[in-house]
């Protein structure tokens, strides 16, 4: 069997080259639309016989295996019969600040194109250049080499030698792992009912290079329905990679466990787990600082090495794996993580590291991706997230606040931040009295300024003088943030200005987000969107970009009606009468543990519902034990709420939730953990501004705005509460509905068949 690599001249470059600290949180690197188009005005600039963007390759053995190096080279010139490759790279800094020696990778890059095109050409000699362009002003420093082939062969060799025991692990690892996956069997003795049906769908997505949305029932096991399909088309040679896409904490230990049955079931497959970077920081500082953290010091001379320890030795790379090892190498943690997301064979993340353009994996390559499927769980959550990823907010006090900081220590910034203030005035003069605006077009002014902003807050944070304080660097972000979501405005967002006494917010609001999502998945492989809650399966599919050619697959409930036992108890909720309707619900809870005792939830639309509810139980002293969801509840407090679910209790217990809460998704209570569930209203999302901006803008467009932003996202939060009651073939339980609307045509369409089946109280 031929041991064949192929890597990139990037890569391999970086990965040998790449050295010293993590330099800060405050990071410079151009966008890649902005380093594209910086490459653009330096490639016009090319003679007529120069070449720019030119593909070249070459195949170099080494130590049995075979090593196949591509990549484009940015410029190709000729100039009186000598050749100069030439390597752009934009940056933010001063170029007073760049040397000859500032980057060896970056020579490492021009070298690796150099040998390339000596090979092809059979060449001696051959010059190397390195044009660095400040992008803010566009100034341009270049500094050139000429190289012997002799030197460039050997700068070539050291690189292939440097990178070689990687690429030894890498294509062991894949002989074990195809291996293994080919004699590993479903970890389970049987199939549930569905199961198989759902495998076998993301099977056939995954080999056609399609996009499915899948409703599939709680309690089916969608996790390892999705996941092993997905990690025997890796054996077939079908995939490369898998992203498992997640929402909230839960469901990625849902998925970890998936995989730690795998792994006993004798896979060999690498799979790392990101945790947010406030999670997992071991300074809880946040601040990547060689200065202020140890672990940030020297990163990169030591990633190589931890990568490898790591790799060698471990399957599961989750958070306490990762934090083992980090303090081994004494490295960044999360940063540790984000390397090995490249490394790995899947990733179990956050949506944001995919369709947030925020905080994206940037160095996934194009084809990666094509080789790289998206598991997206739970993905009715998706619509509302995509929402907060596409829109971007501006706050007047953040910018009065650095025109005072700044006036009379940096000219520069005060002057924009006084101009920037003045526009948000002229806003507020607009907006009254109504308090709110919406804007028909966008605010050039505004954009423009926010640019020029950028650029002076760059120019204090790269500067000796600056200590990155966090008010500069918040507003910098934020800034950085309007600027990225206004190059994507256009009439599936709205801007408006809200007023709140002495502030001025201005947002970019995103109301449909299915585009954006559409283009942050479609160079990847296969997409897989799946929940328990994807009804009704159209308004997701539109709302998350699908096409009418993607496949579909609802999978019936595997459980009977029997395990069920639903009740309707037809009463208003809504606002108006809340009040009269918390004596009723209180008399409701307390006859239905009194006849069948156990531990129940019980759902409510807000915290200020829950709270009147809960206050008039505890005066009434009914002597059964209760616990409260609080607000901002921590990891430790969460799980002292669920373990209070004990089974095998003779007494009873009632925990008080919100609907669309930790608890209401992703929480597995399974037997009789928990004997019922009530649900209190029919989830709607609470009637404000944006909610109606989204329903004018899809009344607009031909749909029924009411139920895209108000119907749909709330019963899907009652749908995923209720969720919470049956889990395997053995549960049952009580539902129990309370809102009149629930006996309306609309609402009784959008409930699973296995509840129709109801009683009214």
């Amino acid at each position: 069997m031929k041991n064949e690599m192929k890597i990139s001249v990037r890569t391999l470059a970086e990965y040998v080259y790449k050295s010293g600290s993590i330099v800060s949180g405050f990071r410079t690197a151009s966008s890649f639309t902005e380093g594209s188009r910086i490459h653009r005005e330096v490639q016009k600039t090319y003679n007529e016989q120069d070449q720019s963007e030119v593909f070249l390759k070459t195949e170099i053995e080494y130590e049995n295996i075979h090593f196949i190096i591509e990549g484009r080279c940015d410029g190709l010139l000729i100039k009186d019969g000598r050749i100069t490759i030439d390597e752009i790279k934009s940056t933010s800094l001063s170029l007073e600040l760049i040397n000859e020696d500032s980057n060896l990778a970056h020579w490492a890059q021009a070298e690796c194109y150099a040998y390339m095109y000596m090979e092809d050409h059979e060449l001696d000699c051959i010059d190397i250049q390195l044009t660095y362009v400040q992008k803010s002003s566009g100034e341009v420093k270049r500094f050139i080499k000429t190289r012997t082939y002799d030197e460039i062969r050997e700068a070539m060799l050291i690189m292939v030698s440097a990178f070689a025991p990687y690429a030894k692990w890498r294509l062991k690892h894949e002989r074990n792992r195809n291996q293994s996956i080919k004699d590993l069997e479903f970890p389970f003795a049987q199939y549930r009912k569905g199961q198989r049906q759902l495998a076998g769908s993301v099977y056939k997505t995954i080999q056609e290079k399609k996009t499915i949305f899948a409703s599939a029932p709680t309690g089916i096991g969608k996790t390892i329905s999705t996941l092993f399909p997905s990690v025997k088309a890796i054996g077939e040679e079908h995939l490369g990679k898998i992203f498992y896409l997640t929402a909230k904490t839960t469901t990625r230990q849902t998925a970890e466990e998936a995989f730690s049955q795998l792994f006993d079931h004798g896979l060999q497959m690498k799979a790392v787990t990101i945790t947010a970077k406030d999670k997992v920081c071991f300074t809880e500082q946040g601040i990547c600082n060689k200065d202020h953290c140890e672990f940030a010091e020297s990163y990169y001379d030591k990633i190589n090495g931890a990568i490898l320890d790591i790799l060698q030795n471990e399957n599961s790379l989750n958070r306490p794996c990762i934090e083992q090892y980090a303090l081994k190498h004494k490295i960044c943690p999360f940063e540790f993580s984000l390397d090995l997301a490249y490394a790995a064979d899947t990733v179990i993340c956050d949506y944001n590291y995919i369709f947030d353009p925020k905080v994206s994996l940037k160095r996934l390559f194009d084809d990666q991706k094509k080789e790289t499927v998206l598991l997206v769980d739970e993905a009715h959550n998706l619509v509302d997230r995509g929402r907060d990823m596409f829109s971007s907010t501006l706050e007047k006090t953040a910018f009065l606040q650095l025109k005072r900081d700044f006036k009379g220590t940096n000219e520069n910034i005060h002057r924009i931040c006084k101009r920037i203030n003045d526009c948000f005035i002229k806003i507020k003069k607009q907006a009254e009295p109504s308090k709110t605006m919406v804007f028909k077009e966008p605010q050039g002014e505004l954009n423009q300024l926010v640019l020029e902003f950028i650029d002076f807050a760059e120019k204090e944070l790269l500067s000796d003088r600056s200590e990155n304080p966090e008010q500069l660097l918040d507003t910098y972000f934020a800034a950085q943030n309007w600027q990225r979501i206004s190059k994507l405005f256009d009439d599936r967002f709205i801007l408006y200005a809200e007023v709140q006494r002495n502030e001025v917010i201005v947002k970019q609001f995103c109301l449909d987000p299915s585009y954006l999502i559409k283009q942050a998945g479609k160079s990847f492989k296969s997409r897989v969107f799946f929940s328990a809650t994807l009804s009704p399966i159209g308004y997701y599919r539109d709302m998350l970009g699908g096409d009418d050619d993607d496949y579909v697959v609802r999978i019936p409930s595997p459980f009977s009606q029997e395990q069920n036992q639903v009740m309707i108890q037809p009463l208003s909720t809504r606002y108006k009468d809340r009040e009269n309707s918390i004596e009723p619900i209180v008399k409701t809870l307390i006859e239905t543990i009194q006849s069948k005792p156990g531990n129940y939830l019980i759902f409510f639309p807000s915290y200020l519902y829950l709270n009147s509810v809960w206050e008039y139980w505890n005066h009434g002293n009914y002597g059964i034990p209760t616990i409260v969801q609080g607000t901002g509840m921590g990891d430790a407090e969460r799980e002292a709420f669920l373990e209070s679910f004990k089974p095998g209790g003779s007494g009873s217990l009632v925990g008080f939730a919100v609907l669309g809460g930790i608890f209401s998704e992703g929480v597995d209570l399974k037997g009789d953990r928990l004997n019922g569930v009530l649900v209190v209203g029919v989830g709607l999302p609470q009637i404000g501004f944006e909610r109606d901006l989204i329903k004018q803008h899809f009344s607009s467009k031909g749909k029924n705005g009411y139920d895209y932003a108000y119907v749909y996202p709330g019963m899907n939060k009652v749908l995923q509460a209720g969720g919470r009651l049956i889990r395997s073939e053995k549960d049952t339980g009580t539902i129990i509905l309370i809102d009149d609307r629930y006996l309306q045509h609309k609402y009784q369409s959008l409930l699973p068949d296995i509840w129709r089946r109801y009683g009214i109280l």
